[in-house]
């Protein structure tokens, strides 16, 4: 019901910057929160940040805080994350997700389970 295609990664240097897109179709009204996770190799795929649907919540992981913005374009109904100051520690696959609905108990919106959709990934690679 909810068709999520990001764009964006690429290979950068360590300093640099980049934006992800994730551009949302189908069923977006019943979109409540969008989030964005990582996976690095060997690693499980870890919270990076999450909006609400209407923009006014933003959640960010500990580890990007300060450098990673997330933000919504509710016109192309298109989710970014703007990423600046990167570190060869954000190498990862960046994955786009939408919730449908609401969740419950400590660390909401931040746990893999609690999103229903989800995009393909996109590759991050930042070096040294």
């Amino acid at each position: 019901q909810v068709q999520l295609v990001e764009s964006g990664g690429g290979l950068v240097q360590a300093g640099d910057s980049l934006r992800l897109s994730c551009a949302a179709s189908g069923r977006t009204s019943s979109i409540y929160f969008m989030g964005w996770f990582r996976q690095a190799p060997e690693k499980e795929r870890e919270f990076v940040a999450a909006i609400s649907w209407s923009g006014d919540t933003t959640l960010y992981a500990d580890s990007v805080k300060g450098r990673f913005t997330i933000s919504r374009d509710n016109a192309e109904n298109t989710e970014y994350l703007q990423m600046v100051s990167l570190k060869p520690e954000d190498t990862a696959v960046y994955y786009c997700a939408a919730n449908v609905g609401s969740c419950r108990g400590y660390g909401c919106y931040e746990k893999q389970r609690d999103y229903m959709y989800w995009g393909q990934g996109t590759q991050v690679t930042v070096s040294s």
